[in-house]
């Protein structure tokens, strides 16, 4: 994998100092620590930090076509590069590399911004055409690699793979979007196509952004979108063995690399499914990594072991202490914006392994968005029964009021808390899986924000975010409609960045199969009830995975990655959580109310209620100022001196 900047004069042909887009590269070094190039011309500046992975003799970059007109620096893989080399070479184009990239600068030249139509992987890219005085801006149509550009106000444009390439200019204000501070506390990240600051945005997944020095900076327009259409009229044995076959061709073209190759096994489905198709096409024993906590209650490796041994792989196992929390300052580091998600920690361990055997590796990520894997699934189909008989028109003003009047009994189990149910019945279907995944709810924001900061927020809520997505899904069928508000938030915001930046950090390249488009788009038209059925999840999946898994691990509990941070905020982080959230950085950005902060603490800390989650999330937002925001701005002090 690799990284990549641009600066980019939309407005002239300024030079661009050699020491400015160096620096930006240089702070993306652990994407891409074999190689580094920069290119330079009036106007304009590439930069490319390299992890070599396919054609490793001629791949450096940035790239250029045949007359040196057309440059790209490129961040991702292109599975079907050797099927498109054939095709372009017939249209007139010479190849004096063997690599994916070249393939991009004469798709360009051949089908222009259509070219991202014929590519099939995970792609982030910057293309350079001098001749029409244009950048390219593309991402893979499922946010798998990251992009973010700023326009700065005197025009020039900026481009990279992190967001701490972009800082690393100098010339972007660090004023901080209140609505995305908004969506990161109800989410746990900021989704796309936000980011934390004012000044900077994500390229969302499935786009490209084609700026013309000189014109206006347009819109970024869509090229992919995946469509629920529930219509396939394949039997659901036909289907299982489309499913393999299609598995196994997504897996092989997941195999092509020059450097040693793996595979995450947690012991879940998803990365069972994805080791068992490997050992099924591949050549030579499979090499799988797992780590096994000291805490059984958290630890899944004995169920990887059960697979790897079925399977022959050559396994390497990592052992983790349970209470791994030191890694709390490097978090904040690695995602550069505020990010919630606690099971950031065991991946990063993970891939912290994975690399000390292997260059590339690949994951389960994906199988629950497109299979219907998630526990909430199922609970937001039982609550739609409820809804289902009477119009949100009447459900609303009624259940909304007794849900108001009725107490509250959080020590009852959730079936029976009435109160939760009947406010349940008074919401929409976006409204109800918004309230689902929520960290922070509504209400808790509403009390935990400043009244200056909500003044500043002027009524806007984060569920916006998913009404937006939800104008254009399938909002008949219910499964249909949380899938794609997955796919759209929760699979890039939280889950892709997780893995890009952990894995990153360890300079591992890390392949998702379950992604591969044709896959995702071959699901979507599957019936739900070939997905969820009988409150069981992954139907197809697991009965495909039959013949080449152990029952045990097909349908045992979900576990998933997880930490104890209920425990850890009631001892070892007890007085690092009083610092942090009771201390001078919260307090001096004006955005929340000292008394909740202290409540929230508070009330943890007595064993009242478990506020682990919001705890963590301030908590990552205090470490997000003290790092990213604090020491920014030291670094721009001393370029100044």
């Amino acid at each position: 994998m690799c990284g990549l900047v641009v600066i980019f004069d939309t407005r002239g042909r300024r030079d661009i100092p050699l020491e400015t887009v160096a620096r930006m590269n240089e702070v993306q070094r652990h994407r891409g620590p074999d190689e580094g190039g920069v290119h330079r011309e009036p106007g304009l500046a590439l930069g490319h930090r390299r992890l070599s992975i396919i054609d490793l003799a001629t791949g450096q970059q940035p790239l250029f076509n045949e007359d040196g007109s057309v440059a790209v620096v490129f961040n991702g893989e292109i599975y079907n590069y050797q099927s498109l080399i054939p095709e372009l070479t017939r249209l007139g184009h010479t190849f004096r590399t063997r690599s994916d990239t070249e393939v991009i600068v004469h798709a360009w030249e051949a089908w222009g911004e259509a070219c991202v139509e014929r590519f099939r992987g995970m792609f982030a890219f910057a293309l350079w055409d001098r001749n029409q005085e244009t950048l390219f801006l593309a991402r893979d149509r499922l946010g798998v690699k990251p992009l973010y550009y700023a326009l700065l106000p005197d025009g020039l444009l900026l481009a990279g793979s992190e967001l701490k390439s972009l800082l690393a200019h100098g010339g972007m204000r660090l004023a901080l979007d209140p609505c995305a501070v908004e969506e990161y506390f109800a989410l746990g990240y900021v989704p796309e196509p936000r980011t934390i600051f004012k000044e900077a945005s994500k390229l969302p997944p499935g786009h490209t952004l084609t700026v013309r020095r000189g014109k206006r900076i347009p819109a970024p327009r869509e090229y992919w979108d995946v469509v629920f259409t529930l219509d396939n009229p394949i039997s659901e044995n036909d289907a299982r063995a489309e499913l393999l076959a299609r598995l196994e061709e997504s897996v092989r073209l997941r195999l092509i690399a020059e450097v040693p190759l793996g595979a995450f096994l947690s012991g879940g489905v998803d990365s069972s499914a994805v080791v068992a198709t490997m050992a099924a096409v591949a050549r030579e024993p499979v090499r799988t990594c797992s780590i096994a906590f000291s805490d059984p209650a958290f630890d899944e490796s004995r169920y990887a072991a059960q697979v790897a041994q079925q399977l022959g792989t050559e396994h390497f196992v990592h052992p983790v202490d349970v209470d791994d929390f030191d890694l709390l300052d490097e978090l904040a580091r690695v995602y550069d914006e505020p990010y919630a998600d606690s099971s950031a920690i065991p991946t990063y361990r993970v891939c912290q392994l994975a690399r000390r055997h292997v260059t590339v590796a690949l994951s389960g990520d994906g199988g629950d968005e497109s299979f219907g894997g998630y526990r909430r699934y199922r609970w937001h189909l039982w609550e739609e029964r409820l809804r289902a008989p009477l119009p949100l028109a009447l459900r609303r003003p009624v259940f909304g009021l007794l849900g108001r009047l009725y107490p509250k009994a959080d020590w009852a189990p959730k079936i029976f808390r009435a109160k939760t149910t009947l406010e349940t019945l008074a919401r929409s279907s976006v409204e109800a899986y918004f309230h689902s995944v929520s960290i922070l709810r509504d209400n808790l924001r509403r009390q935990l924000f400043s009244a200056a900061f909500r003044t500043e927020l002027g009524g806007y809520n984060a569920i916006e975010v998913f009404e937006r997505h939800a104008r254009r899904a399938n909002r008949e069928d219910p499964l249909a409609l949380v899938q794609y508000l997955d796919l759209k938030t929760y699979l890039v915001g939280d889950i892709n960045t997780k893995v890009d930046r952990a894995s990153m950090a360890h300079s591992l390249e890390v392949r998702e199969p379950l992604m591969d488009h044709p896959l995702v788009e071959w699901l979507a038209s599957l019936p739900s009830a070939f997905k969820v059925r009988g409150g069981e999840g992954k139907v197809l999946l697991k009965k495909a995975m039959e013949p080449r898994l152990p029952q045990e691990i097909l349908y045992r509990p979900k576990m998933g990655f997880a930490v104890p941070l209920a425990r850890w905020f009631r001892g070892p982080l007890r007085e690092r959580v009083r610092r942090a959230l009771l201390g001078d950085a919260l307090a001096q950005t004006g955005l929340f109310n000292p008394a909740v902060l202290r409540q929230l603490v508070q009330a943890h800390e007595s064993g009242r209620s478990d506020h682990s989650a919001p705890l963590w999330t301030l908590l990552m937002f205090e470490a997000f100022l003290r790092h990213t925001l604090g020491q920014e701005a030291a670094q721009r002090e001393s370029v100044a001196a």
